[in-house]
């Protein structure tokens, strides 16, 4: 007997258990995202128009990449019903690359051991990914480029006229530091941008023309006075070497900056020459006294988070959320919680998570939970948990449960039909006793596991010259106490590793 004819049967068209991870889960994206949350979903949502943190725990399959696509798509919802009070979707949930970066940064011997790769991971290293993911989605948003990665990002082209002279030199002087597109060679897309822009960059090219003249001038003078023994002296070397000073200064004094910029930021892909080039094409003055990250430090950070965020309030939008999630898949995580430890605990910052305009979304295993109470004052003052709308366990109920999977059912319904999770199952298997060992599995991932696993020795048991349309009671309870077992025997084997 096969299954699909056994959903079929019930009035199922496709099988709502199939699927495990909400990254692939087409029932979850196509009909459960608007209209199936979990309980706490309130409290870590918020209101867009006014961003706010929250700190989640959650234990493996209770939903916590489910909680981050649907912020996504509830928040691109929100932009499309109000286009001038948007809401800046920075998803922070792939660190590899980052941590990548980072790690080549240190010796052969200390690459080895990522714990003491790790420990060297500081707040500013966060801010500086959260800043490249943000201003490479500006960047590709202003020019136009379509990138699935931008999950709230709408169809057109950002409005660049409604920027002032100051914003737009800001734009081009977080692209030249925080830009991470591979998509084009880096300095021409911050030429495309500029051009984009309608910055005109000629005045940054003084130097070099007082340089030609110099030297021209000299070289005529020489020509028209017929002293050509006068290139035997020292006095014409002399003054084209003043006349290319200027230069020569400020090829010295940005090079040095964009070695700085490079050194501390820590976590991005960057070279020094790249970066003297665009840093070199502001004109005279432009950037005198403003940030930039050349320190190992969070000042210059946060103004650098100041200038986006004032830039994307006149492109219309209220606030920036950043969606943080999978922070145990690196690999050079692990799913080690010290690790996982090392890697979050310089964001639990109240002066980051409070930002004005920010909201951090921390969608973290369960795992760190428990190492949060652990911690000494000093971590507690700095973090502030209290007030950052902390839940500290996504958990599911029997009945919740039972609804989630109802509505799965009720999603994957054939044409004209309005299947019931109950009617799978003979009578003696009634609503209460699915919520009594749903209640058991405790997470949603279990929950499609386990009635996957039901369904296949089911239909497995019976033949299609002789059928059974009903679940028994005798099956389902050996299904389940196999299943939680095998479940035990697994997070068993969790723990040793």
């Amino acid at each position: 007997m096969r299954i699909q004819e056994f959903l079929q049967h019930h009035g199922i068209a496709t099988n709502p258990f199939a699927d495990e991870d909400a990254q692939t889960d087409l029932v979850f994206k196509t009909a459960c995202i608007r209209s199936v949350y979990h309980p706490a979903w309130d409290k870590i949502y918020g209101d867009p128009a006014e961003p706010a943190t929250a700190v989640v725990f959650g234990e493996k399959g209770s939903g916590k990449t489910a909680i981050r696509l649907q912020i996504a798509r509830h928040l691109a919802d929100h932009n499309a019903d109000h286009p001038q009070q948007q809401v800046f979707v920075v998803p922070y949930d792939d660190l590899n690359p980052f941590l990548d970066r980072f790690r080549e940064r240190f010796s052969a011997r200390r690459r080895r051991r990522p714990e003491r790769v790790i420990s060297q991971w500081q707040l500013w290293d966060h801010i500086d990914a959260i800043l490249a993911l943000a201003v490479t989605q500006l960047v590709d948003r202003v020019l136009g480029v379509r990138d699935s990665r931008h999950p709230a990002a709408r169809d057109e082209p950002l409005d660049c006229t409604r920027l002032d002279g100051s914003q737009k030199r800001d734009v081009l002087m977080l692209a030249a530091c925080y830009d991470q597109s591979t998509s084009y060679n880096r300095l021409k897309r911050w030429q495309q941008l500029r051009r984009k822009l309608g910055v005109s960059v000629w005045m940054s090219y003084w130097d070099i023309a007082l340089g030609v003249a110099v030297t021209a001038l000299v070289l005529a003078a020489i020509a028209l006075l017929g002293g050509w023994n006068w290139l035997l002296t020292l006095w014409p070397y002399l003054a084209i070497a003043a006349g290319w000073s200027p230069c020569g200064w400020r090829l010295l004094k940005w090079t040095w900056k964009a070695w700085q910029i490079a050194r501390s930021t820590r976590t991005l892909r960057q070279t020094v020459p790249c970066l003297r080039r665009m840093l070199m094409r502001f004109p005279a003055g432009q950037l005198e006294g403003q940030p930039l990250p050349v320190r190992a430090a969070t000042d210059d950070r946060y103004a650098m988070l100041d200038k986006l965020q004032g830039v994307l309030r006149t492109l219309g939008f209220a606030g920036i959320v950043v969606l943080v999630d999978r922070v145990d898949e690196p690999y050079l995580v692990n799913g080690s919680s010290d690790l996982m430890r090392a890697l979050i605990w310089p964001m639990l910052d109240n002066k980051l998570l409070k930002h004005p305009g920010l909201g951090v979304k921390l969608l973290l295993p369960s795992d760190l939970e428990r190492l949060v109470d652990r911690e000494d004052r000093d971590f507690h003052q700095r973090a502030r948990l209290d007030k950052q709308n902390m839940v500290r366990s996504l958990a599911w109920t029997g009945d919740s449960l039972l609804d989630l999977a109802q509505a799965r059912v009720k999603a994957c319904a054939a044409e004209g039909a309005s299947p019931d999770l109950l009617e799978m199952f003979d009578p003696e298997v009634d609503a209460g006793r699915l919520r009594e060992a749903f209640g058991l599995l405790r997470v949603p991932r279990n929950v499609f596991r386990f009635m996957y696993r039901l369904l296949t020795a089911h239909c497995n048991a019976h033949s299609q010259d002789r059928p059974a349309w009903k679940i028994s009671r005798a099956t389902f309870e050996s299904v389940l106490a196999l299943y939680q077992r095998d479940q035990e025997a697994f997070e068993r084997g969790l723990g040793a590793g």
